[in-house]
């Protein structure tokens, strides 16, 4: 977006400037669909998934912001985190959403050190809670 000296109505470029950081500095989607929700509230973003309708066609897994009763949209880059609040969980972009997966606890061995087993087990749980792992 470039504001030029004898721009007309600067303050919707000016505007859109605003929604677009608002929606990408710390970007929080609801989660994935193909479907535009049908009464989107302004603030809300989803990754628009592979085969969108509506007015999402032709934005395949780009972001869709709701800023000022329109969507707008933005395509990802790489190194790009995102948290998913339908899937409580962060993703990051390399070529794609790559996210977390799930970490299995030890549960065997030759020997069975219950401590190093306990911290292990704490490790995991502190990074699960930090979004780093998955949950389930």
């Amino acid at each position: 977006m470039v504001m030029r000296a004898a721009q007309a109505q600067k303050e919707f470029t000016v505007n859109e400037a605003f929604a677009l950081i608002d929606a990408l500095l710390h970007p929080v989607i609801e989660g994935v669909a193909d479907n535009p929700p049908a009464t989107p509230a302004d603030g809300e973003c989803w990754i628009v998934g592979g085969q969108p309708t509506g007015e999402w066609i032709g934005n395949a897994g780009r972001f869709a912001c709701r800023q000022g009763g329109n969507w707008l949209f933005v395509s990802p880059v790489e190194g790009m985190v995102i948290f998913n609040r339908s899937a409580n969980r962060t993703a990051r972009y390399n070529g794609g959403w790559i996210v977390p997966a799930a970490v299995n606890l030890p549960v065997a061995g030759a020997t069975v050190d219950a401590e190093a087993r306990a911290a292990i087990g704490e490790i995991v749980e502190a990074l699960k809670a930090a979004g780093i792992l998955a949950t389930e």
